[in-house]
């Protein structure tokens, strides 16, 4: 939107989105919470399995859901499929849904409905407390236990955005998040958005949610990449997913739906929303006929569909099958002060095949000791004199029986997932290499954040959504053939370098790495401004050790000229950087992106 045209537009008056605190809820127990890119249940990672539930015609008081009876029923064949969450996508449900969901065993994400309002930001005759309508629905259902997250909103229309201009309605979804936030701390907050608005930039989001329709399996597993990219360091749902039996047939439905539902869980999402239960649906003040999205008929009757999603919800996320043998190495130096934390996290790591080996690079510290301790839980520690990181990493695969090798550090822990999403990345058949995020644990102090968003961390450089130039060394695997047809690490680099050198010569060699933003380990940044100084100095003797190396990868001011992007906290959005939104033509693109 031209600047001119902003102008023109004016800012909601202040009555529309007054944040007037009020007197606050107490705090519910058992709530879903955030952790990296997964939901916890306490200390139970919560992986949505979920259908949509309405819109139903309402009464003559334009009350939605009022027959409990039905509700309950509807519930419990729910939870009888092994579906473990519920969305309102347009209607504020009253707390009794919820407590017949809570009895359930079920979760629910509660619609605010904001896309109702946006046209009121334009609307400069009209006084409407937003925020107030907001607050109300909130307090309905503030704190209750079942309650899995609020959507802001669903699909505001790209037209309305365009109109608007995106950053107004960046603010105002910001100013809404901070509502919800201020009568219900500890909720969740997410905006349903979809394809035609992609590019709304909304970081504050505690969890990122897409309506995505994709009859092509592959096209689906790339775009939901390309969210994960978006999604950055958040968990994603896809909120809406499903096929119409009306015009496809009742077994396309069922078996479109399986590979859905399994490609989305592949790919790393916390979940996802089936959309929807029943072929039953009210809309623009009439019954939709003309479609049939649902898992039952109109009369609750089950179709095809409902046996397939029953069926794929209880075996994803993870598909059963002959796992590949991962032999986990960590190379440690002096690492007294981390290495339980992550040993603790290497034993309890879910995957059903794979081997942990320490090596102990000539420590003075009493790590060795440490990792004894852990000898009974399957760890196997192997001690040499101080050679390098490099010869420690070497050393580790000549160890290896696995036929992947997986390297993390002293002071990082892995997901409990982490090398099943790596096996995964692992099926396409040309990566060589496979790694996967690094984030700092929550509860880090003020200096550790600090080190966290500044530059010079322990980041990847993507090419493309599922493909990297580079992984850092806290996170990443090889197959051991191709790591060992190239002769390993070089040990020239005994302190950082090594993974930088690795990556572009596996990619010299022809082959590429993968990256798969699921595989998550929880790594530690320095903790003094002394140590992070440190760790600078050692990156940049480094540096200048591939500069000599790799002098083609190297501008004339010497900095390396990555082919891909580099991406960590504070990197996306570099200043000078012009962006653009491609809108298609009129537009009407339905993947409407934001590029550099």
């Amino acid at each position: 939107m031209s600047t001119a045209l902003e102008r023109l537009l004016p800012e909601p008056p202040i009555a529309l989105l007054d944040e007037k605190p009020d007197e606050k809820p107490e705090r519910a127990s058992a709530r879903v919470a955030v952790r990296g890119k997964f939901l916890y249940r306490g200390e139970e990672k919560f992986y949505v399995r979920g259908v949509t539930y309405g819109a139903f015609r309402p009464d003559r008081a334009k009350n939605e859901y009022t027959d409990l009876s039905q509700i309950d029923r509807d519930f419990a064949q729910m939870a009888e499929a092994g579906i473990d969450a519920v969305r309102i996508p347009h209607t504020m449900p009253p707390r009794a849904l919820l407590d017949v969901a809570e009895r359930r065993g079920l979760k629910v994400m509660v619609g605010l409905s904001a896309e109702q309002y946006a046209g009121y930001l334009i609307d400069t005759d009209k006084r409407f407390d937003i925020a107030g309508e907001i607050r109300a629905k909130v307090r309905t259902c503030a704190g209750h236990p079942a309650l899995l997250c609020y959507a802001l909103g669903n699909e505001i229309p790209a037209p309305l955005v365009r109109w608007i201009g995106p950053a107004r309605v960046e603010r105002y979804l910001r100013k809404l998040y901070r509502v919800v936030k201020r009568e219900d701390p500890a909720a969740l907050v997410t905006y349903v958005n979809y394809p035609t608005t992609e590019y709304l930039r909304l970081p504050f989001l505690d969890l990122v949610s897409f309506n995505v329709y994709l009859e092509s399996e592959d096209r689906l597993a790339s775009y939901i990449a390309r969210l994960q990219t978006i999604a950055d360091d958040r968990p994603l749902l896809l909120s809406e997913l499903g096929l119409d039996s009306l015009r496809n047939g009742v077994q396309t439905q069922a078996r479109t739906l399986d590979w859905q539902i399994r490609s989305t869980f592949a790919a790393g999402a916390a979940g996802a929303f089936v959309f929807s239960w029943t072929d039953e649906w009210y809309r623009g003040g009439e019954d939709v006929d003309d479609w049939a999205f649902g898992l039952t008929d109109r009369q609750r009757n089950p179709k095809p569909a409902l046996r397939a999603v029953s069926r794929s919800y209880r075996e994803v996320p993870f598909a059963e099958g002959d796992p590949p043998r991962i032999s986990v190495v960590v190379c440690t130096y002096n690492g007294a002060r981390t290495i339980r934390e992550c040993l603790d996290g290497l034993v309890g790591l879910q995957y059903p095949n794979h081997e942990i080996i320490v090596i102990d690079d000539g420590s003075t510290d009493g790590t060795g000791d440490l990792v004894r301790e852990y000898a009974a839980r399957g760890v196997r520690l192997v001690q040499t004199e101080n050679r390098g990181l490099s010869n420690a990493r070497n050393l580790g695969l000549e160890l290896a029986t696995g036929e992947i090798v997986a390297y993390t550090d002293d002071d990082a822990f892995p997901d409990p997932h982490w090398l099943h999403y790596l096996a995964a990345a692992f099926r396409t058949p040309d990566y060589a290499a496979v790694g996967g995020p690094n984030l700092p644990p929550p509860g880090e102090d003020f200096v550790a954040e600090a080190v966290a968003n500044s530059p010079g961390g322990p980041t990847h450089v993507l090419l493309s959504d599922r493909e990297a130039e580079h992984i850092p060394g806290c996170n990443m695997a090889f197959r051991v053939a191709a790591l060992r047809s190239l002769g390993g690490f070089d040990p020239q680099f005994r302190a950082a370098g090594d993974d930088v050198d690795i990556c572009w010569r596996i990619q010299a060699a022809g082959w590429k790495v993968g990256f798969h933003p699921a595989a998550l380990v929880w790594h530690h940044r320095r903790k003094t401004v002394r140590a992070y100084w440190s760790q600078q100095t050692g990156y940049g003797k480094a540096e200048a050790m591939l500069q000599i190396k790799w002098p083609e990868k190297y501008n004339v001011a010497g900095h390396v000229s990555w082919a891909g992007r580099v991406y960590g906290r504070g990197l996306q959005h570099a200043l000078g950087r012009v962006q653009r939104v491609y809108h298609g033509v009129w537009g009407l693109a339905p993947f409407q992106m934001r590029f550099d």
